[in-house]
């Protein structure tokens, strides 16, 4: 009786974690829907007055990026910004022949007149933040706009952005990002699906109310004071924009998020690339808890609800390690609940998945609805994509638990890119990517052994108890036998 006793505290520790999760949630959509009602007047520069058009720099941190690097300058120099207040800086660690090619097409663009400088380290010490920060000590900007390689901004995009800095309390105004590749495959789908819920529920649930945000690494523009009043650029984390965006807020400089501004991006098309881009950002929300979390709470003017908010921010990744957590023990939590009939009283607490999988369904419908419509075929899709998103999101919970427990217990890491594709339509191919990783790790063999161990939870719901089943938990293992079984397959054989 005591491993059972040990079990059902875990398994109801895990729930109640994830329904707090859940409420927080909740919170951030009733503040989404009443910051929807509200509108707000922020001070702007006039750029009708040359006078109040200031210096910008655009920093375009890259590392081997072969097959995209073209595509990206052709699109930032299309920015419309008066070219003498504007400045681009490459900051170039590629070690590949792609470092060749940008050279040739930034001598280009500098015959053009365009004012662009190539900058390369001998060494990637502190990744992307050691590059930005190189690239800070010469920028000639007050203003610091910042890209990843796959990223396309439109050409109004810095007029649309720059002038909310006529506030100097604002320090960072971060834009949304939008998805060139959603419809691409079903896993493009789910990653444009949960991202569309950051940029949308939490974003403007946070930033409405004062709460953390977070500058999210690109799309998004920094004030050059605030970079160096909070620190400048650290790379002791993996996600270094996670960590300068709390030290930032710490200082009291606010963050404006603009929903209506969208940057457009690709997404990652193949299973390999997203799960080194879930891995870098899970165990760099896990390291920023560490590092962050008792600054949070040490700060005596922040309010006790923006702690909360802030704790939950950070503890983000770690919810991947409670549904891991769930699923696993809900099949020993079967057995026991049906063996033990005197402990039927402790199982009402399995119904706080139900409920916080319900809160989940209507925060995201609100968030959808928004950006496809409210009719019932688009309800009926809703739903499709939420259960489907659901599954694989638990079917990357052991991948992404792993960089959760290595982030918590200090476990330091290279930052690993992100490839990219050049993918602007449906019949494009990755398939020739020299960059993609061509073994899978050996997580995929635990993955593959979890879609197994789900198969025979669905088979116990038959087979337990004495009353002709137990089909409770049934759906819940269903989609974690599709999940782990999605990722599983197309890990082996990554065509998604």
């Amino acid at each position: 009786m005591i491993l059972e006793s040990i079990i059902i505290v875990i398994y109801s520790t895990a729930l109640i974690l994830i329904f707090m999760y859940a409420l927080a949630q909740l919170n951030l959509l009733l503040n989404y829907l009443k910051a929807d009602k509200i509108t707000i007047e922020s001070p702007k520069f006039d750029f009708t007055n040359q006078a109040e058009i200031p210096q910008v720099t655009i920093q375009l941190p890259v590392y081997n990026e072969l097959y995209v690097m073209e595509r990206l300058l052709d699109n930032i120099v299309k920015l419309d910004y008066p070219n003498r207040k504007l400045e681009i800086q490459v900051l170039d660690d590629s070690t590949d022949e792609s470092l060749e090619s940008t050279a040739k097409q930034i001598k280009s663009l500098q015959n053009k007149g365009f004012d662009i400088q190539h900058i390369c380290r001998t060494d990637r010490e502190g990744f992307k933040a050691g590059a930005l920060k190189e690239g800070l000590k010469i920028a000639k900007g007050e203003f610091i706009a910042i890209f990843d390689a796959d990223f396309l901004p439109k050409p109004d995009w810095l007029k649309r952005t720059i002038p909310f800095f006529k506030d100097a309390e604002i320090g960072v105004v971060q834009t949304r990002w939008g998805h060139i590749n959603r419809d691409y495959s079903v896993l493009t789908k789910v990653q444009a699906f949960a991202l569309d819920a950051h940029f949308t529920l939490e974003q403007v649930g946070r930033s409405s109310k004062g709460h953390f945000i977070n500058f999210n690494g690109t799309a998004g523009v920094w004030r050059k004071e605030c970079i160096l009043d909070a620190g400048n650029w650290e790379g002791d984390t993996l996600t270094e924009d996670l960590d300068l965006s709390y030290r930032a807020q710490l200082r009291d400089w606010k963050f404006k998020y603009l929903e209506d501004v969208e940057t457009p991006a690709e997404l990652p098309v193949v299973i390999s690339a997203a799960r080194s881009q879930q891995f870098r950002w899970n165990k760099g929300g896990a390291e920023n808890f560490r590092k962050m979390i008792s600054r949070v709470f040490a700060n005596k003017t922040l309010p006790f609800k923006t702690k909360i908010h802030g704790m939950l921010h950070l503890l983000n990744s770690t919810m991947f390690l409670n549904v891991l957590i769930v699923g696993i023990l809900s099949i020993p939590m079967l057995y026991i609940k049906n063996e033990y009939a005197h402990l039927k009283a402790y199982f009402y607490v399995m119904s706080f998945f139900v409920i916080s999988t319900l809160i989940f369904f209507i925060c995201y419908w609100y968030m959808y609805k928004k950006t496809h419509g409210s009719t019932f075929k688009d309800f009926v899709q809703y739903v499709v994509m939420f259960f489907t998103f659901f599954s694989i999101a638990m079917g990357f919970s052991l991948h992404n638990s792993i960089a959760v427990i290595e982030g918590h217990i200090g476990k330091r890491s290279e930052f690993i890119r992100t490839p990219k594709f050049n993918m602007n339509s449906l019949t494009d191919s990755w398939r020739n990517n020299k960059y993609l990783r061509k073994k899978p790790s050996l997580n995929v063999v635990l993955e593959g052994l979890l879609m197994l161990y789900f198969g025979f939870g669905m088979y116990s719901a038959f087979v337990v108890g004495d009353q002709g089943g137990d089909f409770g938990l049934f759906p819940f293992h269903l989609m974690l036998f599709l999940g782990f079984g999605f990722v599983f397959f197309n890990s082996l054989k990554p065509r998604v």
